[in-house]
């Protein structure tokens, strides 16, 4: 028999006594939404259900139309130039907006997270 959320047991952070459990989460009300190339592409179907979840939950949905590829391909095969042009370009888009990003994609949210910080390595900025 499966285990219900009824009969599981309490999580680590629950356990965690020096976890105050009183204190609700920040409640995100908007979010800018990074549709991947590949999505855009060959799965369109999974950004519309992207923004379903996300209107359903109560959020706001930006979508920056001037968004364009992460750079994943070209950085992944070696050209770190033109990788480097289009992590310019999603910087520059995305930081308009004080939203958190959220992406279908964990591929591409990994490359901005550690990949750009490489990218930029020797950038003093």
């Amino acid at each position: 028999m499966r285990p219900t959320w009824k009969s599981a047991k309490p999580s680590r952070i629950a356990r965690n006594p020096g976890y105050n459990v009183s204190v609700p989460p920040a409640r995100v009300t908007k979010v800018q939404l990074f549709i991947t190339c590949i999505v855009d592409s060959l799965y369109p179907s999974v950004g519309e259900a992207v923004v379903r979840v996300l209107e359903r939950l109560g959020i706001e949905v930006e979508f920056p139309e001037a968004q364009t590829c992460c750079g994943q391909p070209g950085y992944n095969a070696g050209f770190r130039p033109e990788a480097r042009r289009l992590a310019l370009n999603f910087m520059d888009l995305f930081e308009r907006s004080q939203a958190p990003i959220v992406t279908p994609s964990g591929s591409c949210g990994a490359l901005v997270v550690h990949g750009y910080a490489a990218l930029f390595s020797d950038d003093p900025d």
